[in-house]
């Protein structure tokens, strides 16, 4: 496929709804979530995207019932030790954007030694955001910047991104979210000023390979001018 996104954002949305419509605990709709995920990094990498980033977490989220908080948290525990093997067999390197400090201590540590373990893989990067809100992300990064004393005529919009948790990095070329909302919601809002956006109606649990092709056929498509 010909202009193949370097970098995908994808807003996983849906899960509850998937679970209601099934007659299932909304609970399982996030356990489905996390096996899907696993296959559209499969996915991903076998049409040449190098760079994902999965809103998985939102600073909001915390606002759900302790209930379903704390059944996410195990999730996220469970992805950062049994499903990492698999992530590390593609060949992708993880790392965790978002405030960790409002993690557990335990998922932290696991945070970091996935991000140890999976440091020297070449094959593409996945980014979790979990406890990550675009705002937040912001204002930390002007709170380092403010730290280092940096001079107000020094400060440039590369410095910013250069403090963002995603530093290093390229922007989203293309932003996916699924379950037919059309918003960004706080999601990567600094580095999503030029991203082409694509909402698809299914619901995360039930997003498909063909779902995928759809969207980068769809962005293959787009003229990006970026203001020109």
């Amino acid at each position: 496929m010909a202009n193949v996104p370097c970098h995908i954002g994808i807003i996983i949305d849906g899960n509850r709804r998937w679970a209601k419509k099934k007659g299932l605990l909304a609970l399982e709709g996030h356990r489905q979530g996390l096996e899907k995920l696993k296959k559209v990094v499969r996915w991903s990498k076998n049409r040449g995207i190098k760079i994902i980033t999965v809103y998985a977490f939102s600073t909001e989220n915390w606002n759900r019932s302790k209930v379903e908080v704390n059944y996410l948290m195990r999730l996220f525990k469970r992805a950062l030790t049994k499903d990492i093997k698999e992530i590390n067999k593609e060949g992708f390197k993880i790392q965790i954007i978002g405030q960790r400090e409002r993690l557990s201590l335990r998922l932290q540590k696991l945070a970091k030694e996935a991000e140890k373990l999976t440091k020297n893989n070449k094959k593409g990067i996945l980014n979790l955001a979990i406890s990550y809100g675009g705002r937040a992300e912001i204002v930390e990064a002007v709170k380092k910047i403010i730290k280092r004393k940096i001079p107000s005529d020094k400060i440039t919009e590369d410095l910013i991104s250069k403090n963002l948790w995603t530093k290093g990095l390229s922007d989203p070329d293309l932003i996916i979210r699924t379950a037919g909302e059309q918003r960004l919601s706080n999601f990567l809002i600094w580095q999503a000023a030029y991203s082409e956006l694509y909402f698809c109606s299914k619901l995360w649990p039930d997003f498909s390979e063909e779902d995928l092709d759809k969207a980068l056929e769809d962005f293959a498509l787009r003229q990006r001018r970026f203001g020109k």
